[in-house]
């Protein structure tokens, strides 16, 4: 294994968060969005012991790992490794205004973030398409990482070459109109992936299939176009909201206030809990109307309102 890199100074990375599915576009469609964690990469202490040592500040502060453990820690562990390299000792800090499963993709960006970071560290020794197999294999599923590596909106699709090969991720960037927003409305309560897809049924009607596919592919050819009066019917799903409304009662309630305060398309952001409608225009109406439907069915949040970003996670400089 060849040594570590030398890292004597700081290195700043923000990695986005994201929103996956879009509603119809399960498990393939993800966008990445303005809203960031930061990761701070500096130099080990002089005289200390090799010791992971990592500060979370923000969401997840007291709760998420301060060791090797730590996502970051071990998604920048995994690309030396894949580098064949030793990783250098160094402390981590980590900056975040991702919120913790609510379907804004926080996994994802640490995952992102910590690739990214080590390998600016290792002298650039992977591209793109190489940190997303990395990415997917981390998260298990690419449509987040996919958004938080590459920026903007994505297609992605994993395919088996042959049987018992590794799979392979194709991607396919669509375009955003510039002036499209995201309104975004995050319940207090938490929704964890897994009990999310725990819902959802085994199979699936030919009739909901077709549903689904047919909306995908118009979402996508709206925003791809800017023929953004598609998005109304483009977001809509019956593969995966309709059983998580279970978890979340009042989501019906929250996209019929967005809808009727102009937005253009509204969907449960990943699988939840968090809300997100897609505006032009109008989004502080969307926004108080979503806040004052969560109110009145009791549930507790925050509205956030940002647009897509073209750019994944990348360094910034010097911290």
């Amino acid at each position: 294994m060849k040594p570590a890199p030398e890292q004597n100074t700081p290195l700043l990375v923000r990695a986005p968060a994201t929103t996956a599915n879009l509603g119809p576009g399960f498990d393939c469609l993800g966008m990445a969005l303005g809203l960031w964690n930061e990761l701070e990469v500096l130099p080990a202490a002089a005289g200390r012991p090799r010791t992971p040592a990592v500060e979370v500040l923000g969401e997840g502060a007291g709760e998420l790992a301060a060791d090797g453990d730590n996502l970051v820690y071990r998604s920048m562990a995994f690309l030396f490794s894949e580098a064949g390299r030793e990783m250098p000792p160094l402390r981590l800090r980590c900056h975040n205004q991702i919120p913790l499963k609510r379907g804004l993709g926080s996994s994802a960006a640490a995952i992102a973030g910590g690739l990214v970071a080590a390998n600016a560290l290792c002298g650039q020794a992977f591209d793109a398409k190489s940190l997303l197999e990395m990415a997917a294999t981390l998260e298990g599923h690419p449509d987040n990482v996919a958004a938080a590596v590459l920026g903007g909106f994505q297609l992605v699709v994993s395919m088996e070459l042959r049987s018992g090969e590794e799979r392979r991720l194709y991607t396919a960037p669509i375009g955003i109109p510039a002036d499209l927003h995201a309104v975004l409305f995050i319940p207090e309560f938490r929704m964890a992936t897994s009990e999310a897809r725990a819902v959802l049924p085994a199979s699936y009607s030919r009739e909901d299939a077709v549903f689904n596919m047919g909306r995908a592919a118009l979402l996508v050819a709206g925003l791809a176009t800017n023929h953004l009066e598609y998005l109304s019917i483009g977001t809509q799903d019956r593969l995966h909201q309709p059983y998580r409304q279970k978890l979340f009662p009042a989501m019906k309630l929250l996209f019929q206030a967005a809808r009727d305060a102009g937005a253009l398309g509204v969907f449960l952001s990943g699988s939840g809990s968090t809300v997100l409608a897609l505006t032009k225009g109008r989004e502080m109406t969307v926004a108080y109307e979503m806040a004052e439907a969560a109110r009145q069915a009791g549930v507790v949040g925050e509205v956030k309102i940002t647009q897509p970003t073209a750019k994944g996670a990348h360094v910034v400089g010097e911290s």
